[in-house]
């Protein structure tokens, strides 16, 4: 039950709760028909009475009888479901339909002419709704008391009620599916908020929004607000975090300078190898402290920024051709205009430039620089014509889990660096040996900005 889906929880308790409901309205209503059933047949009865006494009559010996029974088939025919039956002075008069059985009617009941109603054993082991009443006939019939009832089967009450629960269960079904179906498409509507609270949760996590915003019913509000304020809080905490972190790597280099100050007077007074090892270790630990600072920043970059891909490159080869390699090559740069991509422009800018400096450096005599939309967001290659990796080196840098740092072959650190902005932005870094070579390939996956966000 705890894996099940919340439309699946409150469907289920709405449809067994429809369920439910319905089988006590069928109750309900079967319960109440039989009442109405029998208050009808009693009402009949009591009519058949009323015609069996005003039928009485006294014969030419004296004898009660009743020369014109109801008119009711049922009282002709044996077993026939109807009976009526007089006790007067031991004698018993009964309808054809008693056959020979006769009806134990009370006698403890007052003369007064007042209705009473019994269940009795009837004929054939059956109940016998019964409607008796004990009177005295007048003078004309013969003076005395009399006691006269019509009955009943109460299997035929019965069977109209079974009929009734029968008629009724299809409407119950096609009302329960009809109400199932109502309950469906209401947890479908009030749980929708819920579902634009994960759409959004989603947008701000591809960077496509910042924050939830407001635009919820009363209920979600208050989850959305408090959703929206952990975003604030972390952002506070990056943006503090980045600012330590900052300070800290800023501050190192100024020891950083120190030192290698101090390895230039040790290389003045001749002490070149203690001046290298100074060198190297300070070059290590600028390394370490570069790469800190793109971390800090690249942590705290806005999640939906974008840039456009075209000023980016333009501004990157502006710089690396002035370099003494980027003045060596030739640059073909095909990047068009209007594609961007989810980055911030100064990350893309870092990235990209390590990219470039590394072309420059190792590229024989021409760079090419390429863009185009691929099917899950923008490639930007950066390809030159020089050496490249060597396939065992190029399979370990690729794999999963690998760090690019200053020792590899033809590149440096600036490709870790490259690899750790795209992460952080959603992309990545392929490097792949050109096909025909000879050459190297950057190829920097990008998601594409969300149109009108530049």
């Amino acid at each position: 039950m705890r894996r099940w889906s919340l439309h699946l929880r409150l469907f289920a308790a709405g449809a067994a709760s429809v369920i439910v409901a319905l089988v006590l309205a069928a109750m309900g209503l079967s319960l109440l028909f039989n009442a109405h059933v029998e208050r009808r047949a009693v009402a009949d009865l009591s009519l058949q009475l009323d015609q069996v006494l005003a039928g009485l009559n006294l014969n030419a010996q004296g004898q009660l009888t009743l020369p014109v029974p109801p008119g009711d088939p049922r009282f002709q025919r044996p077993l026939g479901g109807l009976y009526w039956q007089v006790n007067w002075r031991g004698t018993v008069l009964r309808s054809r339909s008693l056959w020979d059985y006769t009806i134990p009617l009370p006698q403890q009941d007052e003369v007064g002419g007042a209705i009473h109603l019994h269940d009795l054993p009837g004929p054939g082991g059956g109940r016998l709704l019964t409607v008796e009443r004990h009177v005295l006939l007048p003078a004309r019939l013969g003076g005395g008391p009399v006691l006269v009832a019509v009955a009943m089967d109460r299997a035929d009450l019965v069977a109209e009620g079974r009929s009734f629960v029968k008629d009724m269960v299809p409407y119950l079904a096609l009302l329960a599916v009809f109400l199932i179906a109502a309950g469906w498409l209401q947890v479908a509507v009030g749980l929708r908020p819920l579902a634009t609270v994960g759409a959004r949760v989603a947008a701000i996590r591809s960077g496509q929004s910042s924050r939830l915003g407001e635009d919820f019913p009363a209920e979600v509000r208050p989850l959305a607000g408090e959703v929206d304020q952990l975003i604030a809080a972390r952002e506070a905490d990056v943006l503090k975090a980045r600012t330590r972190a900052g300070d800290l790597a800023h501050g190192l280099k100024t020891p950083l300078q120190a030192l290698y100050g101090e390895a230039g007077r040790l290389r003045e007074a001749g002490a070149e190898e203690a001046a290298v090892a100074i060198e190297q270790i300070a070059d290590a630990m600028h390394a370490h402290v570069d790469r800190e600072l793109t971390r800090a920043r690249i942590a705290a970059s806005a999640p939906a920024a974008n840039c456009s891909l075209s000023r980016v490159v333009e501004r990157v080869l502006a710089v690396v051709r002035r370099t003494p390699e980027g003045q060596r090559i030739a640059w073909a740069v095909t990047v068009p205009e209007g594609v961007s991509a989810r980055i911030d422009a100064d990350d893309l800018t870092e990235a990209f430039g390590a990219l470039a400096e590394n072309a420059a450096r190792h590229a024989k005599s021409r760079v090419e620089v390429t863009a185009q939309r691929a099917t899950d967001g923008i490639a930007l290659m950066i390809a030159d014509d020089g050496p490249g990796i060597p396939p065992d080196r190029l399979d370990a840098l690729l794999a999963r889990g690998a760090r690019l740092d200053l020792s590899a072959p033809g590149h440096g650190l600036g490709l870790s660096i490259a690899s750790e902005i795209l992460a952080a932005a959603g992309g990545g870094l392929t490097l792949q040996n050109r096909k025909p070579g000879p050459g190297l390939a950057a190829i920097l996956s990008l998601p594409e900005a969300v149109v009108g966000r530049v």
